[in-house]
């Protein structure tokens, strides 16, 4: 299939092939018809990537902290290819999509194949959107106009929060697209709006929708034109729907207001509030978060959760039924906002002259007679069994940024490589050479020339992929852990014995060379007992991450604690006897990322790892000490080893190196 793709890095945006998207039990697998284009977001993620080094750094600020951070306890090099990694990662364009149903998830209800839907995919042949982000289209609303939902879900939102009331003056600001609908949709709730836009196009067109509008020019006041309209009294509310980084927008609309105003950010404006403008009317300023309650929730967006009506009435799929219900009915009217249709082939002529594009909605029309491939071929190569051909399962940042690299250097032969919406193993696919980009991972493991399966993805996947490459008689590379709990342990144990496969785990830490130094100096025999302290100031991870589910990530101390326990078992050349575990607050679902763990050897070894979210970035990340027999060694960070007590060891130091 073709997407539509965006480097972040140089601002390129082009047409690509994919493999189709694959689907999970919640998912919906959609044949695109239309898609529409969100000049003003779309526009300013372009200009992002189309700005310098120094341009993207200023427009992020906080980002720029956390990589100066990271140097300071990384080191520069390591640091640098992280942020080209990320930089170099393609990112799809587009939100307002509307298609066919061609699949469904098994856990989906009231959605069925051949049903007409929008949803919030890509700008792409095929796209898979999770339920709660899809709404089936009344059968009198065309695919043009449905193609506008998701848009006018935006607007609806926004004017949820400001809680207008029947005859009440709102205010929108900025009359592109978003603002538009907006406007429209207050008249429907019997509002009288007025609305300002510098473009004169725009204000025509709000005019003949109802609106007061007026173009803004230098000679235009428009806190004294609201109060004029409103015997000096201000608006009810103001809608800010403009992208804009002046400070000016969010003064104005504090002055266009009432005492006990209004103001909702829809779109996207500085912020340096001043405080008088809002502290003598007592004027509330709350941001609106897109389509509604359920934005940015996996549990509600992933997991199809829903939340109790009682309790939150509008979330995000009810706000696209109700834009649905509004076409349907023609309370709104989003016909004359199309100012052209244009092939999705064509796109470059959307594209290519963005800053100059004065369109209010340009339509993308897609081909009907698209194919749908799961797997398509990007380096076309023959392979031989036996001939250690490897499919790599997972485009994560861990795989693009270490995992393939190393790969490279090593020569290896690469035949596929997956991922669960294709743009990233397709990406990834194209910069190291790999033969085939893959949605289905089972074509990768039905492939008798391949050898070598390399897992790298979500830790609740692991389990399953691991017993499914042992059946399809694979040797297998499983990034850390090899499960998330001890029933998948025990199913992998039963199938490993039954099938005798060779299967490496990622333990990295035991292949540092300072790990290996220090090894050689201590010896393999597990004669001497050691104690070893281990303490690792981990970081902060939100606690909404994917790490931190039990049943996606297993936690913390499952999903990254593993690696020193791991490499304490191979400096002590013994095994775990006994565990104890002290855990740092409330401990949530058996979830800690505050823990100490002491673990008894069965060679007398004492180890203690103190794993810590909530240490200061500025210091070291991993410090191991080792004492045995009088000596000691410490490793500070990976970077530095200095050595206690012993003859033939000082020091060492390395550029950071993990294994």
């Amino acid at each position: 299939m073709k997407q539509i793709i965006q480097n972040i890095k140089n601002g390129d945006t082009t047409l690509e092939d994919i493999p189709v998207p694959s689907i999970d039990s919640e998912s919906i697998l959609i044949k695109t018809t239309r898609s529409l284009v969100s000049l003003g977001t779309e526009r300013m993620l372009v200009d992002f990537g189309r700005s310098s080094y120094i341009q993207k750094a200023r427009q992020q600020p906080e980002k720029v902290k956390l990589v100066l951070d990271k140097m300071k306890t990384d080191g520069i090099l390591p640091t640098l290819e992280a942020v080209f990694n990320k930089l170099n990662q393609p990112m799809p364009l587009g939100y307002c999509n509307v298609g066919i149903v061609e699949d469904v998830g098994s856990n989906v209800l009231d959605i069925n194949i051949g049903d007409r839907v929008i949803s919030n995919g890509n700008h792409a042949e095929y796209v898979s959107v999770a339920q709660n982000l899809v709404a089936k289209i009344p059968d009198n609303v065309s695919d043009d106009e449905a193609a506008f939902t998701v848009i006018g879900a935006i607007g609806l939102q926004g004017i949820r929060l400001l809680k207008p009331t029947f005859g009440e003056t709102i205010v929108v600001l900025g009359l592109g697209l978003v603002g538009l609908i907006t406007a429209d949709l207050l008249i429907a709730n019997g509002c009288n709006v007025i609305g300002f836009d510098f473009d004169n196009k725009k204000v025509e067109i709000a005019n003949k929708k109802g609106v007061l509008a007026k173009q803004i020019d230098k000679n235009l006041d428009q806190v004294n034109f609201v109060k004029t309209l409103t015997q000096n009294i201000g608006a009810d509310g103001v809608i800010i729907t403009a992208s804009s980084k002046s400070n000016d927008i969010i003064s104005q609309s504090a002055k266009m207001c009432r005492k006990r105003g209004r103001v909702i950010l829809v779109g996207v404006v500085g912020l340096d509030i001043a405080r008088s403008d809002f502290y003598e009317k007592e004027i509330t300023f709350q941001v609106s978060c897109s389509y509604g309650p359920g934005r940015y929730d996996d549990n509600y967006e992933k997991k199809s959760y829903d939340y109790p009506i009682g309790y939150v009435r509008w979330t995000e799929n009810i706000n696209f039924n109700a834009i649905l219900g509004a076409l349907s009915k023609g309370s709104i009217d989003v016909k004359k906002l199309i100012t052209e249709k244009v092939k999705l082939n064509d796109y470059a002529q959307i594209y290519d002259n963005l800053k100059q594009n004065k369109s209010i909605a340009s339509l993308l029309v897609y081909n009907k007679d698209s194919k749908r491939e799961s797997t398509i071929s990007i380096n076309p190569r023959k392979f031989i069994k036996g001939n250690g051909e490897i499919g790599v399962i997972g485009a994560g940042n861990y795989t693009s940024g270490i995992i393939l690299p190393q790969l490279k250097k090593l020569n290896a032969k690469l035949a596929y490589i997956a991922s669960s919406k294709g743009i990233s193993s397709t990406g990834l696919a194209k910069k190291f050479n790999i033969a085939k980009s893959t949605t289905e991972y089972k074509d990768i493991l039905s492939d008798d020339n391949v050898d070598l399966i390399l897992i790298t993805t979500r830790h609740d996947s692991h389990a399953k992929i691991i017993l499914e490459s042992i059946e399809a008689g694979k040797n297998i590379f499983v990034e850390k852990p090899l499960c998330i709990n001890e029933s998948e342990l025990n199913d992998i144990v039963n199938a490993y014995n039954k099938y005798n496969s060779n299967i490496v785990i990622g333990f990295n830490r035991r292949f540092a060379p300072m790990a290996q130094k220090l090894k050689s100096i201590i010896g393999n025999k597990d004669t001497i007992p050691l104690n070893i302290v281990m303490n690792i100031n981990a970081g902060f991870i939100a606690e909404d991450s994917w790490l931190h589910d039990m049943n996606i990530g297993g936690g913390r101390v499952i999903g990254e604690v593993c690696h020193f326990i791991d490499l304490a078992t191979y400096f002590t050349s013994s095994l775990v006897k006994k565990v104890c575990v002290s855990s740092m607050g409330r401990i949530v679902k058996n979830n800690s990322d505050n823990v100490s763990l002491l673990l008894k050897y069965k060679n007398g070894s004492n180890v203690s790892i103190n794993y810590f979210s909530n240490g200061s970035k500025a210091y070291s990340k991993e410090k191991i000490e080792v004492h045995y027999q009088n000596r000691t060694i410490i490793i500070d960070n990976w970077k530095k080893m200095v050595g206690y007590g012993l003859n033939n060891f000082k020091k060492m130091r390395h550029s950071q190196n993990k294994g």
